[in-house]
């Protein structure tokens, strides 16, 4: 698995859905951006499913959720919080707030619990109350 090609793909997603995020609807060029990253997750799913559902699938079963397992990239935030680069100039992400897909367990009684995907290093997140919790997987 080239895991620096899964995040490139999965970060060039991240920009745009942080672009598309402080547009307006009014901006001439919403439509043409959305579209284009619409491209960009069809492409990700098709190319990553095989991947990341298995990962996503031993999650669920440790977290005991029976909900239902979704794309890739229906685990994505709609905005990324970039952080400083790394030494190697890599921008990592993180999220905050109530992003990502909720999931339901009774080991986490009547909180609010989802899974979002981040990139640099590709990794699912748990989200607790909308505060970052735990790292559930990690690409490398």
């Amino acid at each position: 698995m080239n895991w620096d090609k899964l995040d490139l793909e999965l970060t060039e997603i991240v920009e745009k859905r942080n672009l598309l995020a402080e547009m307006d609807y009014s901006d001439a060029n919403y439509d043409d951006l959305e579209e284009e990253l619409h491209d960009l997750e069809d492409d990700f799913n098709a190319d990553y499913e095989e991947i990341l559902e298995p990962e996503f699938e031993k999650i669920y079963k440790v977290l005991k959720s029976d909900t239902d397992i979704l794309l890739p990239t229906a685990y994505l935030a709609n905005k990324y919080k970039p952080l400083l680069p790394d030494a190697r100039g890599i921008v990592s992400y993180e999220v905050l707030g109530r992003e990502g897909v909720p999931i339901e367990s009774d080991q986490f009684d009547r909180q609010d619990v989802r899974l979002v995907l981040v990139p640099n290093p590709v990794r699912i997140l748990m989200i607790i109350n909308g505060n970052p919790l735990k790292v559930l997987w990690r690409s490398r």
